[in-house]
């Protein structure tokens, strides 16, 4: 299956490190975040569950739910949250779904035959209250991720659903962001009273609106 943005995320049912786990339930109308690791006892995936769960906080201060997944059984996942707890310095605050059958490795796409015909990429899924798929990426085996990036990435889909803006490249939160084109000069008045700057007709800078 290829899962295209805009898709609603197929749900499944499995075991975790939490107990069983019914997908779509379990988001329950909040952002959410889906990553997938090849197996169990691998150095880099180690340091990302770490790094996980060193960052919860932003991410429950963003609403969102993580959820990570790794072929191996819950009996494995267990085993590996020590060793991730000892050298990572975190403890496992997250569930960890097991996928021994790779049926939902399957149904999200994530095994790529050019990259291994048998192991699951390293995929992110941020998938919206709605169940929709909003982001998705995918790394090989020997580079980490990038989960400050990952943070980035929810500010600027958080803001650009209920605003009718878009963020620039590089873009964090504070800084100036873009009326959408398909805003026109009399609509952003009303959107944005305090008014924007012009580079470009098609380029409108404007101030982060307020929550």
């Amino acid at each position: 299956m290829t899962l295209q943005l805009g898709d609603t995320v197929p749900d499944f049912e499995s075991d975790s490190t939490e107990g069983p786990i019914r997908f779509h339930d379990w988001i329950e109308g909040s952002w959410t975040v889906l990553f997938s690791h090849p197996k169990d006892f691998t150095p880099v995936c180690t340091t990302e569950l770490g790094a996980v769960a060193k960052l919860k906080p932003e991410f429950d201060r963003r609403g969102v739910k993580v959820i990570g997944l790794s072929v191996d059984p819950v009996s494995e996942h267990k085993k590996w949250a020590g060793d991730i707890e000892e050298t990572q310095g975190a403890a496992l605050n997250f569930p960890l779904l097991a996928d021994p059958d790779r049926k939902i490795a399957d149904l999200y796409g994530m095994i790529h035959p050019n990259a291994s015909d048998t192991m699951t990429v390293r995929s992110v899924y941020i998938i919206g209250p709605d169940k929709k798929l909003k982001l998705s990426l995918v790394y090989p085996a020997s580079t980490g991720r990038n989960f400050d990036e990952i943070l980035r990435a929810i500010d600027s889909l958080q803001l650009t659903a209920n605003h009718s803006v878009a963020t620039p490249a590089d873009w964090t939160r504070g800084e100036d962001v873009i009326i959408v084109p398909s805003v026109s000069d009399e609509e952003a008045r009303k959107k944005f009273p305090g008014g924007w700057k012009t580079i470009k007709p098609y380029l409108r800078v404007v101030p982060e609106p307020a929550e």
